[in-house]
């Protein structure tokens, strides 16, 4: 009887493991949400009366962004894991 063969080698995930490809998109995610960030600030400062909950619902959105480029930047995904 013949040996099972051996298990094929895991897919590499290049996008995860190239760092080049994280810095790209995680400074882009963190670029874009300042860019949101500063036009909602742009926006107070224009107008003298209580921010409106569009502006408020944009500097979360833009603060999602940047949080998100940080993770990238990070990738805790991969250093999480036991070897």
């Amino acid at each position: 009887m013949a040996a099972a063969p051996p298990p094929p080698p895991p897919p590499r995930d290049v996008f995860r493991n190239c760092w080049g490809c994280r810095l790209v998109c995680g400074l882009g995610l963190l670029g874009a949400g300042g860019y949101v960030f500063a036009s909602a600030r742009s926006v107070l400062r224009r107008t003298a009366s209580a921010p409106s909950f569009g502006t408020v619902a944009q500097m979360v959105f833009a603060l999602g962004l940047a949080s998100w480029g940080v993770v990238v930047l990070v990738n805790p995904e991969q250093k999480s894991q036991l070897k």
